[in-house]
């Protein structure tokens, strides 16, 4: 979010920094009402290919290694830089009459649904093809991210508003990420994994509606044909700006600080990301029972979440904002260790409540601040390309180092019982959050030369 005034990037005033009371005024906007379910959309698949599907494969009697190998499908977050600027100057095939935002939405929420639903026809027994279908349905949702994300930058008019859907697509993200994460086990536990995959699929129709409410982003529009005018992508020229333009206009902009940035960012969620794919996994092996785990989650987890979500927005109004991104990179992995205590102590319901609890408010609070800060950096013409490297990023490391996470519970456990593995696992989770607080707290140092972000223009005065 950026001022009309061109504020120093990362610094976002008072006035954009929209409370969760605001956002549900809001919601009667149609904008806002699109942008919250798309958000939803948007967060629907990350578990279903990510945590939840290791839920899935342990109760099938799949090796943690296999887990932990099986979760690197989600690479394909990492990736989408890669096709991002072909998002941002090509029109979707068939669908592409829509538009050029949502003829890539469309195409790939159907993608999406359709994975999930062959997922759940051939089951994880099914071996590699399980597999390709888990990676075609990773492909879909990093696709439908790099453009969903694009519409919320430049679909605002002004940069209050980019805070307020900012708000809005991070409440329906985190919604869809609790009902794939609690709503499907209590699902799973009552009508099985496949049909539950299945109705998630389905329920994809949700975002392919709200897309077809959506209108197309008639400035970022402008500019972009702009750029197909002067140099077509097919010109040497065109594809060179379509490949490197996003990058030498990034690091332009932010200047030698820009490299710190993005090191931060890639190790912003890393605690969270490491313990990923082994959570659901320990859940099963420590004994808690899905229905257990899906009513704390859907209970105590929802309204922490919002809490974290609701409590980071204040905090930016009146700490700021670079002090927000500080105690959400502290708080993360803090709560974070304590589920190595819940590895000692056994499946104490009360124990495990009042640590997921703590859990879900610092990633809601944590994951506002991060998408707020990653939004303010890109620059018109570039959006896609930029919030794809951005959020790329933010996956780069986490999501390539996770996929060891079982081979090294499983190395922790020689000489020991699995739970203590389990314990000194989750205690080195938490120390890999140090080096994000440590580079929250040197970009946050005053510097002479702040660059400046250029995300949205400021509305025309009346």
């Amino acid at each position: 979010m950026v001022g009309s005034a061109a504020p120093a990037a990362g610094v976002v005033p008072k006035h954009q920094r929209p409370k969760a009371k605001d956002v549900l005024r809001a919601i009667g906007r149609p904008k806002v009402a699109v942008m919250l379910v798309l958000g939803f959309a948007a967060g629907l698949p990350f578990m279903l290919i990510g945590n939840t599907l290791g839920y899935w494969m342990r109760e099938g009697g799949i090796d943690l290694k296999v887990i932990g190998f099986a979760s690197w499908v989600g690479l394909a977050y990492t990736l989408k830089f890669l096709w991002a600027p072909i998002i941002d100057r090509v029109s979707a095939p068939v669908a592409g009459r829509l538009g050029r935002r949502r003829g890539w939405m469309i195409l790939a929420q159907i993608g999406i649904g359709a994975g999930l639903i062959g997922m759940a026809l051939i089951g994880p027994k099914a071996g590699m093809g399980f597999f390709w279908l888990a990676g075609l349905t990773a492909f879909c949702a990093a696709t439908q991210d790099i453009v969903v994300d694009a519409w919320r930058i430049e679909i605002a008019d002004d940069p209050d508003e980019l805070g307020l859907l900012t708000a809005a697509y991070s409440l329906g993200y985190r919604a869809a990420l609790l009902c794939t994460e609690a709503l499907i086990l209590l699902l799973a536990a009552a009508v099985g994994w496949p049909a539950s995959y299945a109705t998630f699929g389905l329920m994809m129709a949700i975002g392919v509606g709200a897309t077809l409410f959506a209108r197309e982003p008639e400035r970022a529009d402008a500019v972009l044909e702009a750029k197909e005018r002067e140099a077509p992508l097919w010109t040497p020229r065109g594809l060179f700006d379509a490949i490197a333009g996003p990058f030498i206009t990034f690091f332009k902009t932010h200047g030698r600080w820009a490299l710190l940035m993005l090191v931060m960012i890639t190790l912003y969620h890393l605690s969270d990301y490491m313990r990923g794919p082994i959570s659901n996994p320990f859940y099963h092996d420590l004994g808690l029972a899905k229905t257990t785990v899906g009513i704390v989650r859907g209970s105590i987890g929802l309204w922490c979440t919002i809490a974290g979500v609701a409590v980071g927005g204040l905090t930016g109004v009146h700490l700021g904002y670079f002090r927000t991104l500080i105690i959400g990179a502290v708080i993360q992995p803090l709560f974070i260790a304590p589920f190595g205590l819940l590895a000692l102590a056994g499946p104490n319901t009360t124990l495990f409540s009042v640590i997921m609890g703590l859990d879900a408010f610092a990633i809601g609070f944590s994951g506002v601040a991060l998408v707020a800060y990653m939004s303010s950096l890109t620059s018109l013409g570039y959006t896609a390309s930029q919030y794809a490297v951005l959020t790329s990023a933010v996956n780069f490391t986490g999501k390539s180092l996770k996929g060891f996470s079982g081979a090294i519970v499983d190395g922790l456990q020689q000489g020991r019982d699995l739970m203590h593995a389990y314990a000194l696992f989750y205690a080195g989770a938490a120390l890999a959050g140090i080096p994000a607080v440590i580079l929250c707290v040197i970009l946050a140092r005053p510097r002479k030369d702040k660059p400046v972000a250029t995300t949205v223009e400021p509305a025309p005065a009346e």
